[in-house]
């Protein structure tokens, strides 16, 4: 066990690690001695990761080196051996192809996919090699998958169509079962959990019918937005810029995903738990959807009809509906005070 910080963490900052990432993932504190002890052995083992890009823009390593619960240096130098990953490693050219070589002969690591892998011949290439016949070597020799962002997951915007390319994601051009985390860009603490839960439960998370852990992906936008009170009001931003925007009215209207969507945007958030998409006042894209780039498009245009969980009026007609049945209340009321009122006349 490593307890010299100068020789890597200390117990107090496996602590600190364990109650944070904890709290990530909504799991009860208690467990925190258990996760020490995960990740006390995993450092002393190091489990390997081969990091490996095709079709993407870097985005999910920008938001992974962004994490702090725990900080991707952490993860990185203390916790996980990342053998190879082409945008940190000092290594470039030969001597890159000969450290992923070393990786992969060992086949005891887990493979982490960014970006979606170009299927036509030619069309995406790394040192002379075909992307795809890098993934099945890389990926086949690995004990894991975990696909990170929409590229990697499906193709995302990389293969929105035409795609000429035939640009797909991991699971499909491989024929693989993988660990899918989508988004653009994924949210590093989803990654950073996943491989958490791993180190700690000794398996991988539940997954749903997707490849997505539940604990990230197991409801809706919609039902836990913020925003959700102003939606079953009937208030509703028409215009950007509008006094309805400023006061935080729901975005339905004006392009948000949010009812289609499945992800822990609004518990997780972005940026060390600044704020995320509908908090700003954007309406949700809907990133976290297979094909969202082509099955949410146009991205400010308006979902069909979204029916309400408590009968069949629907978005479009909730603030008409609310101020008739508001209207029905406040006249029964008044019939209702008016003969009680009258009651109590004849009485006296």
């Amino acid at each position: 066990m490593l307890t010299k910080r100068g020789n890597g963490l200390s117990r107090r900052d496996f602590i600190r690690i364990a109650g944070g990432t904890l709290a990530t993932l909504g799991l009860s504190g208690a467990l925190t001695p258990k996760l020490a002890r995960a990740l006390e052995k995993a450092a002393a083992g190091r489990p390997k990761v081969v990091w490996i890009h095709f079709a993407s823009d870097t985005g999910c390593t920008e938001s992974f080196i962004k994490s702090d619960h725990p900080s991707a240096g952490e993860l990185v130098l203390d916790i996980l051996s990342v053998d190879y990953h082409e945008s940190i490693m000092a290594a470039a050219g030969k001597q890159a192809d000969e450290v992923l070589a070393k990786a992969v002969a060992g086949k005891d690591y887990i493979c982490v996919v960014e970006g979606g892998i170009p299927t036509v011949p030619g069309h995406g290439m790394i040192g002379g090699r075909e992307m795809l016949d890098i993934a099945k070597e890389v990926c086949g020799n690995a004990k894991a998958v975990v696909a990170i962002g929409s590229c990697a997951v499906d193709g995302g915007v990389p293969a929105a169509k035409p795609n000429p390319s035939g640009i797909k994601g991991v699971g499909d051009a491989l024929g693989m079962t993988v660990v899918n985390l989508p988004c653009c860009p994924v949210n590093p603490e989803w990654l950073v959990g996943t491989v958490v839960y791993v180190l700690t439960m000794g398996k991988l998370p539940e997954l749903d019918k997707k490849g997505r852990p539940l604990m990230f992906y197991g409801r809706k936008i919609h039902d836990n937005c913020p925003r959700r009170t102003h939606y079953d009001g009937g208030r509703f931003v028409e215009q950007f810029g509008s006094k309805e925007e400023a006061a935080g009215y729901c975005l339905y209207k004006m392009g948000c995903k949010g009812p289609e969507a499945w992800s822990e945007c609004p518990k997780t958030r972005w940026n060390s738990k600044e704020s995320w998409c509908i908090e700003i006042g954007s309406p949700c894209l809907g990133c976290s959807e297979n094909n969202w780039t082509d099955h949410f498009g146009p991205f400010y245009g308006k979902l069909a009809d979204i029916a309400l969980p408590y009968g069949d009026v629907t978005a479009d007609k909730i603030g008409i509906g609310l101020a008739v049945v508001t209207g029905a209340a406040i006249a029964g009321h008044a019939v209702l005070k008016a003969v009680k009122g009258k009651g109590e006349d004849e009485k006296k």
